[in-house]
C-alpha cells in the first residue's frame, strides 16, 4: 500500500473509530444473513412501550471505520436516545474488507442492502413503519447509508432505499479526490453516492467539521447543492474547528454528540418522526 494511503488509512481510523465511543450494541441481537461461514447480526433497540402492532419510524445505523475496522455500538447511545423518542433503531454488523489489499466496498455494500432488505421485509414483527426507516452512519458507514439512498438498485421485491438518511461526516464521494478513490478507481459510478444524486434521493441531513481532514467542507457543499438542484431536501451542518468522528459519544464531555443529536431530533421532527409534544427533551 503506497505511504499516503496508508497514512490516510491510518488516519481514518484513529479518528473514525470510536474509542471514545466503544459501546457494546444494545437491543435484541438477531441473524439477518449467513455468509462464507459467518452470521451477521442486527440488534435492535425498542422503545420502553413498544408492542408489535406498533408502525413506528426507524433508524438503520451503520458504523465507521473505514470498511476494514469498527464494529456496531458507535451508535448505541444515539440509539438509546431515538428509543425514549419512540422510535425502533437497529445497528448493524457487516463484512469488512482486508486491510492489506485494496479491494472495493463490494461486500460492505452487499451487507448493508441484505440488511434494510431484512429490516423493511420484517417490520410487520419489528413493529415499525415500511414507509419511514432511515438509513444513518458515521464514516465509512455514512458511505453506506448514503450509497442506500442514491445508488438505484435492482429491486428484489423489497426496497432497499431509505426513506429518509442522517450521515455523520460520511465519506460519500469516492471519486477524483474524494475518500475511497483508491479503493474504487473506475467504478466510481457503482459506488459514489456524490455520483449517483438524483430526484428520488430521499431527504437528509449531514454533520461535519469544519477542519475534517478526509472530508473537505467543499465535497459536503456540493453534496447539498446537487441534491437541493434535484429537488431534494438537503440539510448540512458544519462545527467549526471539528475534525473527524468529531459527534462521537464520549467526545470533548459530549458537546457535539448533544449537538447533533440535538439537530438530529429537529429533522426527524421535520419529517414527523418525533412528535414533539410528546418529546422526552
Amino acid at each position: 500500500m503506497p505511504r499516503l494511503c496508508l497514512a490516510f488509512t491510518l488516519l481514518f481510523l484513529l479518528s473514525a473509530s470510536p474509542l471514545l465511543s466503544a459501546t457494546k450494541p444494545v437491543g435484541e441481537p438477531t441473524v439477518y444473513k449467513k455468509v462464507d461461514g459467518k452470521s451477521l447480526t442486527l440488534y435492535v433497540t425498542k422503545p420502553a412501550d413498544w408492542k408489535k402492532s406498533d408502525t413506528r419510524p426507524a433508524v438503520v445505523f451503520f458504523h465507521g471505520g473505514g470498511w476494514v475496522g469498527g464494529a456496531p455500538g458507535q451508535f448505541t447511545e444515539h440509539s438509546k436516545h431515538l428509543a425514549k423518542e419512540g422510535l425502533v433503531c437497529v445497528q448493524v454488523q457487516y463484512r469488512l474488507l482486508d486491510r492489506d489489499n485494496n479491494d472495493p466496498p463490494t461486500i460492505c455494500v452487499e451487507d448493508a442492502l441484505d440488511a434494510m432488505r431484512w429490516v423493511r421485509s420484517h417490520a410487520g414483527e419489528l413493529g415499525i413503519d415500511p414507509n419511514r426507516i432511515a438509513s444513518a452512519g458515521g464514516s465509512a458507514g455514512g458511505h453506506l447509508a448514503a450509497y442506500l439512498g442514491t445508488v438505484t438498485q435492482k429491486e428484489e421485491g423489497v426496497s432497499t432505499k431509505p426513506n429518509a438518511m442522517i450521515l455523520f461526516n460520511p465519506v460519500y464521494n469516492n471519486g477524483k479526490g474524494g475518500w475511497g478513490a483508491g479503493r474504487v478507481k473506475d467504478r466510481v459510478a457503482e459506488f459514489s453516492p456524490a455520483h449517483n444524486i438524483s430526484k428520488d434521493d430521499p431527504p437528509h441531513i449531514v454533520f461535519l467539521g469544519s477542519q475534517d481532514k478526509l472530508i473537505p467542507v467543499s465535497i459536503a457543499e456540493d453534496f447539498q447543492k446537487k441534491s437541493q438542484s434535484a429537488g431534494v431536501t438537503s440539510e448540512l451542518r458544519i462545527y467549526e474547528g471539528q475534525g473527524h468522528g468529531f459527534f462521537n459519544h464520549g467526545r470533548d464531555k459530549n458537546r457535539w454528540y448533544n449537538e447533533t443529536v440535538s439537530e438530529m431530533d429537529q429533522f426527524l421532527t421535520s419529517l414527523g418522526w418525533i412528535d414533539s409534544s410528546k418529546s422526552t427533551k
